[in-house]
């Protein structure tokens, strides 16, 4: 009975995520009132902003340079005399390098900081994870988060039988880092809490764990990119 239980909540968890993924997906880009539409050519003076494979995140000022599976979002910033200065500290300016490499120019786009970043993340292969449809196993156990004095810094996104989940909390724990563990399964507001924030990310939510720091999120879990992602912390 609990095997068919599990597996009713986590179909329901993922059907839920995925609906609200597909109906609202490509909510990233933001009205730049501020920021008057252009175009960018291969022979503008750009800097590139890009996400390499280990998820830290590189600036070169040569298109080539950027690794081919991080092209599809780039940030870009002007450089020299002749570009006005198109950014504040909430919005950045993003281009799919792969277009402008092809033809020649492309049109910048208009998304938060930290819609860039979770969209850079999210193309790269997902870390260590666990779908969340199919049948799954019995709840793991669990070892006691850590007290700490400081608020809060991250939510964990996971469910009770996801070994990939228990690293990602691990991690967190072992390293004294404030965090909300949250079971999407068990918890019906924060599966639509993460639906909503995926969805406005226009990422996919059909796995677990999930990792939101201060708003960026990083799916999956390893160990590298958890560094990198919580570098500042």
């Amino acid at each position: 009975m609990w095997f068919y239980r599990s597996g009713f909540r986590a179909h329901a968890v993922f059907t839920f995520l995925v609906l609200v993924g597909a109906c609202k997906k490509g909510t990233l880009a933001l009205p730049g009132a501020e920021l008057p539409p252009r175009e960018v050519s291969k022979d503008s003076a750009l800097l590139f902003t890009y996400v390499e494979p280990s998820g830290m995140f590189a600036t070169t000022d040569k298109a080539e340079q950027v690794p081919e599976g991080s092209r599809r979002l780039v940030r870009i910033m002007g450089q020299g005399k002749g570009e006005p200065r198109r950014r504040n500290d909430a919005n950045v300016e993003v281009i799919d390098l792969r277009e402008q490499l092809a033809k020649g120019r492309t049109q910048p786009r208009v998304m938060l900081r930290e819609a860039f970043e979770t969209g850079a993340l999210a193309q790269l292969p997902p870390g260590d994870s666990c779908p969340l449809a199919g049948p799954h196993g019995p709840p793991l156990a669990e070892e006691p988060e850590k007290g700490s004095a400081e608020p809060p810094i991250a939510i964990l996104y996971r469910t009770s039988w996801c070994k990939a989940c228990q690293s990602a909390r691990h991690y967190l724990v072992s390293n004294l880092i404030p965090f909300t563990s949250k079971d999407i399964e068990k918890d019906s507001s924060a599966a639509r809490e993460l639906a909503q924030k995926a969805s406005r990310f226009g990422i996919a939510a059909d796995r677990v764990p999930i990792l939101d720091v201060r708003g960026r999120l990083l799916v999956g879990y390893d160990e590298t990119r958890m560094n990198g992602f919580l570098a500042d912390w």
